[in-house]
């Protein structure tokens, strides 16, 4: 009994330990004879795989890994985990079931369901008697006709996201970007070459997104814009050990990125090598036209100095594309903003020129010229680039860059006793000074080295590069060295304590660290270094030597202050404002003509005897007041009395039938609608308020264009009616009397009466109101 339990025991072993080799052996087997292909009687259902024979890459069906509706892609990806798909067949049209199956009909490939239904297929060619469907190696799924060994259709020519080693970069090639993640479908940014075929792009839709370099000859990139594996990787037919590049890929991800990718054998991993565009400034024209960008600043666009922010809500809010334009509307300009080692986009046209000064005159001789570049210092033929569109994709670069000469208005750019002109990209405005010939000399703190463009601010103990001046909010923005600091308040005080402002100083950092630009921030390109913001005080009066040192300076005289500086000092009913920078009229005495009124305050200080002659001053000037406006009133009569008679009137009234519908005929004076008065005055904000008439109040207002005027808004109470209000329209346009104010025009709008004045800031408020 003990025996036969023993054998029984033995042979229960025997039977397990051969199921079990068996068992290793049909897995062993099946691995090895895993298929790679399809033929006419085998085709590939879904949760079926295909792999390439050296066990590298695998084809089959996949579909995202969330949500619940099914949606099944036929793809090609690593046979290694996590799955990096690189080909997908049916990317805009999914299978919404699991019944798919990819097979070989009518010497095509296609992809069917059990309906058949087509949701993909290759062009159909000549009839083959046997052709087969075969992955490789290379990640290439390949139809062919094995007996003639000739390709039929090959996944190589119709690339999805992913350019792997063998591919070709022609015309006809192009890589578009997935959706999203899990979302195969066709994406925004398709990479290709250009239409010239000179170099590649990235297009998001119908904008380019990156552009490469001009290439080197016989090469489809630049060496110096890529490294050398990629550039290998590119252009294949060059290379002759090809295994090199077969775990290497390019990839256009549905972010806008275009990545390199390189598999580490060892860490048995995927490293990113390269990316295309790597920061704001890579996107192609980023800041717009005429804006630069700059890779060292956390404001990465700024204008070109002659230009401004077309939109400048958006531009302050981050949004850069519609760039700037100039100041001044016409491009023919008769001067150049020049610039040094800056990347721009292609020129339009070149020829072979013998120096600078060719390039220069050329340009000037035609206003769709821009800008000129002359190369002949880099370039074995001297040549003259001309740029006739709009600049673009401008930024510094110091290794390939262009002397750029923009061209502007001298305005914009020339160095006057007010400005210091501009410095490479910046505009140095009054006060700052760069030297003694320009601005404040309390502000000479500034350096402009010529040779390089850079802006540099001389603090007591040390130079530090300007990245940015905004005159209107009088700050500029330095980078220094960041001190150990783990808050704001700290990096603050430690910039103060570094740059040795003392009291005196006309500078300060700034105090808070949130809001628009500046303020003080770290950059990510940049480590170790800091963003500081500086404000400048509003300056005193010029600093002067004679009476043509103010030339510059309207309504002001050469003169010393108190301290016994001479300075452009106010002359009367005039003040000295540092914020704007000019000479402005007293609060109080808006309009009154110096020689006809004085301020009350300055008569009582004229240094006379205390007593009488005070008195008798006073007096005078009293009398001399009354005197003023009983001549005016005389004069108001004599003119109204010229046509304030009854056949007078009654003449002119009958010659213009008037009513409010057709107030347009009939009177030689243009009318004005009431929406553009509204947006003149403000909404007639008591900021424009200049005083209140007989008939009601006058403002000041101005147009888009920068004309001044005086708008009377007559009472609704006055009594005037549509009779009356023509009476006046009429006749002061027929009378233009030199005491009078010239009328410009008239609105009427429901109740509203309203005439336009000529605006005179000299004269008397009462030559707006005697009327």
């Amino acid at each position: 009994m003990r025996t036969s339990c023993r054998w029984l025991v033995l042979n229960t072993l025997s039977s397990i330990l051969s199921c079990y080799t068996i068992f290793i052996l049909f897995s062993a087997l099946q691995g090895c004879f895993a298929r790679d292909n399809i033929t006419i009687k085998s085709g590939l259902a879904d949760g079926q795989t295909l792999f390439s024979a050296g066990n590298r890459f695998e084809l089959g069906f996949f579909g995202p890994s969330r949500g619940s509706n099914v949606k099944r892609y036929v793809g090609i990806w690593y046979a290694s985990n996590p799955q990096i798909v690189v080909w997908v067949a049916n990317r805009d049209n999914p299978v919404l079931d699991r019944t798919g199956v990819l097979s070989i009909a009518n010497d095509q490939l296609k992809l069917s369901d059990e309906k058949g239904k087509i949701y993909w297929s290759t062009q159909r060619g000549a009839k083959r008697s046997n052709p087969v469907a075969k992955l490789n190696d290379t990640g290439n799924f390949i139809l062919l006709d094995e007996r003639l060994r000739v390709n039929l259709w090959e996944s190589f020519t119709e690339p999805t996201d992913t350019f792997l080693f063998g591919m070709k970069i022609d015309a006809k090639f192009s890589l578009t970007s997935w959706s999203s993640e899990e979302d195969p479908s066709s994406g925004n940014f398709i990479f290709k070459q250009d239409q010239g075929g000179e170099q590649l792009v990235v297009m998001e839709k119908s904008t380019v997104h990156w552009k490469s370099s001009r290439p080197d000859a016989g090469k489809i990139i630049k060496s110096d814009e890529l490294p050398p594996t990629i550039v290998n990787f590119l252009n294949f037919s060059q290379i002759n050990n090809s295994r090199v590049y077969q775990d290497k890929r390019m990839v256009m991800t549905f972010t806008g990125k275009l990545q390199y990718w390189d598999f580490d054998a060892d860490m048995n991993s995927w490293s990113l090598i390269w990316l295309e565009p790597n920061n704001n400034c890579s996107v192609f024209n980023f800041c717009g036209n005429f804006g630069t960008c700059n890779t060292n600043s956390r404001l990465p666009c700024k204008c070109l100095p002659g230009f401004q922010p077309k939109f400048m809500d958006k531009w302050k809010a981050g949004e850069f594309s519609d760039g700037c334009s100039r100041n001044h509307t016409s491009s023919c300009g008769n001067d150049f903003l020049s610039l040094k080692r800056m990347k721009v986009e292609n020129s339009d046209s070149s020829y072979e020129a013998k120096a600078e000064t060719d390039c220069r005159g050329e340009c000037l001789k035609n206003c769709q010229c821009q800008a000129y570049s002359f190369v002949g210092q880099r370039d074995y033929t001297p040549s003259c680039l001309i740029w006739s569109e709009d600049l673009k994709d401008l930024q510094k670069d110091e290794d390939d860059g262009y002397d750029l000469n923009i061209r502007v208005a001298l305005s914009d750019i020339e160095a006057t006793t007010r400005n210091c002109g501009t410095c490479g990209t910046n505009s140095v405005p009054y006060p700052l000074s760069t030297g003694p010939k320009c601005g404040d000399p309390m502000y000479f703190s500034f350096h402009c080295n010529s040779d390089t463009g850079e802006l540099s601010f001389m603090a007591p103990n040390g130079r530090y590069s300007v990245v940015t001046v905004n005159p209107d909010a009088r700050t500029f923005v330095i980078q220094m060295k960041a001190e150990e600091a783990n808050n704001c308040a700290a990096l603050l005080a430690s910039a103060s304590r570094i740059l040795q402002f003392n009291q005196s100083s006309p500078f300060n950092v700034t105090s808070s660290c949130s809001g628009e630009l500046g303020n003080l921030t770290s950059d990510s390109t940049l480590e170790g270094t800091v963003e500081v913001e500086i404000s400048w005080k509003p300056p005193l009066e010029p600093m002067c030597s004679s009476s043509a040192d103010c030339k510059d300076w309207p309504h002001s005289t050469c003169n010393e202050n108190k301290n016994g500086q001479r300075r452009c000092l106010c002359n009367s009913t005039y003040h000295w404002d540092g914020s704007v920078l000019n000479c402005t009229q007293e609060a109080g005495r808006l309009g009154e003509s110096s020689d006809e009124s004085k301020p009350l305050a300055l008569i009582l200080g004229i240094s006379l005897p205390i007593g009488t002659a005070f008195l008798c001053a006073a007096v005078s000037i009293y009398v001399w007041r009354e005197k003023v406006v009983k001549r005016r009133e005389k004069q108001r009569q004599a003119v109204l009395h010229m046509y304030d008679t009854e056949k007078g009137v009654k003449e002119l009234i009958d010659l213009t039938p008037f009513e409010e519908k057709d107030h347009g005929t009939g009177i030689d004076v243009p009318f004005f609608d009431f929406e553009s008065i509204l947006a003149a005055t403000n909404n007639f904000s008591e900021e424009n308020k200049l005083g209140k008439g007989g008939f009601g109040p006058v403002y000041m207002g101005k147009f888009p264009g920068g004309e001044e005027v005086a708008v009377k808004r007559l009472s609704s109470v006055s009594g005037q009616g549509l009779e009356e209000f023509k009476n006046e329209v009429v006749l002061i346009a027929k009378l233009q009397h030199r005491n009078l104010v010239r009328l410009l025009g008239y609105c009427i709008k429901g109740e509203e009466k309203i005439l336009l004045y000529e605006y005179m800031p000299n004269k008397s408020f009462r030559l707006f109101v005697i009327w």
